[in-house]
């Protein structure tokens, strides 16, 4: 076994320079996540010109991959709390795995104009390849954040403040990457507003977003460190890593609510698409985009405070309750005004940006809890598990929505009918209201060691 050399506290950054390095990692690396997840499918059907039958392909591969990914997250997690570096055992993951997912992320939107089931599987490979690079570029950067932080509030500050810059970063990525494709695709004034943006313009903005989030993630390797104990600790076995993880009953509460929940995630996967549909102007994805955004942001901010005052199962619980109510209402209300539509989504995005903090927050009281009865801290395989059940909840949500697209019948050039419209609606309003309904059963069995039943 080899001895680390704990760095000196002169070359260790202060804790508020690592909050703020993880906060533009995050930041950077939720500009390529939202970009792939919000417009991948846009992409497919308006620029690939991926027929219907061809989007029900892509997103059983979305979905499958996406659960095979979801599956290395555990391993690659308990590679991570196996590896012992002088970097440590996170950071180097995040150092090398910056340039493939760049490029990666750029050739998801460079389908090359050929006969579609070769499109299909150029996309099936890619896709496949991004989300094992994502994987590893995933996982130590929250683990790295359950590591460098031990102070509880302090933690919380950084994971409401990545949520936060995360929504943001999703929020510029959202408004802003349709406009940055129309520009690079450097289309003539005198082309019709159709022609304006073009898939080699998606591809250009793709790859040059990408390169540029990828540069800001590597901030957390640069200035993020890991807590001194855990760099020089022993090397933990592969049977001891995951025997404590399914021995942690309060993080398993945690992954069953979140998988239950994936409705959470549909409007994210399919709002792009439903705009289209129901307006017939993916222009006003802006509109609604940034309603949802602004809940987001707003909630990533003001949960810390209510952390402080409720407990996070009971936060958990009430704000689940709540989306089922607003989602459910926005179903009954319908998608005829575009402004109330954009009043629910905010609302739901307020619930949405609870979750996130939350949920964050108690796989690190987890964690943290595990230790203190083992003295076992598994931090890699632990927050695997947090981007294990996002990448199942995504999953399930473009797998389900992909399915309302498939029964409802659209595809690029179909004429819209009613029907068409209300079936895509039901997709983002009643599935995520049942969805978070059953989700917040899980979260009432969520009990730490000597916590109060509250």
């Amino acid at each position: 076994m080899t001895t680390q050399t704990v760095p000196s506290a002169a070359r260790t950054p202060s804790i508020r320079t690592q909050g703020i390095a993880i906060v533009v990692a995050g930041f950077g690396q939720n500009a390529i996540l939202t970009t792939v997840t919000t417009f991948l499918l846009v992409y497919l059907l308006q620029y690939a010109h991926i027929t219907t039958a061809g989007i029900a392909v892509v997103t059983t591969v979305i979905a499958v991959a996406k659960i095979l990914d979801a599956v290395s997250d555990p391993v690659m997690g308990s590679i991570i709390d196996m590896t012992r570096t002088r970097w440590g055992k996170m950071r180097p993951f995040i150092l090398f795995s910056a340039a493939p997912v760049a490029v990666l992320t750029g050739l998801l939107f460079s389908v090359p104009t050929i006969d579609e089931p070769a499109q299909l599987v150029y996309f099936g490979i890619v896709y496949v390849l991004w989300g094992f690079a994502y994987t590893v570029c995933d996982v130590p950067l929250w683990g790295l954040i359950g590591s460098a932080f031990a102070d509880p509030v302090s933690r919380n500050r950084v994971i409401s403040r990545v949520r936060a810059f995360g929504a943001i970063s999703l929020g510029l990525a959202t408004l802003g990457m349709p406009w940055l494709a129309q520009l690079l695709s450097f289309a003539p004034a005198s082309a019709s507003a159709a022609d304006q943006t073009t898939g080699a313009g998606w591809s250009r903005a793709v790859f040059l977003v990408a390169i540029i989030g990828m540069g800001l993630y590597l901030s957390a390797f640069v200035f993020g460190r890991e807590r001194p104990a855990a760099v020089g600790a022993p090397r933990l076995r592969f049977r001891q890593l995951f025997g404590e993880l399914f021995h942690n009953t309060p993080l398993l509460m945690v992954l069953v609510g979140s998988v239950l929940g994936f409705g959470r995630f549909v409007v994210q996967a399919g709002g792009a698409v439903f705009v289209v549909i129901a307006y017939g102007n993916a222009g006003l994805f802006t509109f609604i985009g940034a309603a949802i955004i602004l809940g987001l942001v707003l909630a990533s901010f003001f949960t810390p405070m209510l952390l402080r005052r409720m407990s996070a199962r009971r936060l958990m619980v009430a704000s689940s309750v709540a989306g089922a109510v607003f989602y459910l209402a926005m179903y009954l209300v319908g998608f005829q005004s575009i402004v109330a539509l954009a009043v629910f989504i905010f609302l739901t995005g307020l619930t949405l940006g609870v979750f996130g903090v939350v949920q964050a927050t108690m796989i690190a009281d987890a964690v943290d809890d595990a230790e203190a009865r083992t003295g076992v801290r598994n931090d890699g395989i632990s927050f695997a598990s947090l981007t294990f059940v996002s990448k199942i909840m995504n999953a399930l949500a473009v797998l389900v929505f992909g399915l309302f697209v498939v029964i409802a019948g659209y595809e690029s050039g179909v004429t819209v009918t009613p029907g068409m419209q209300n079936t895509i609606f039901l997709s983002i309003t009643v599935v995520p209201a049942v969805s978070c309904l059953l989700s917040a059963v899980p979260f009432l069995f969520y009990r730490l060691r000597g916590a109060p039943a509250a």
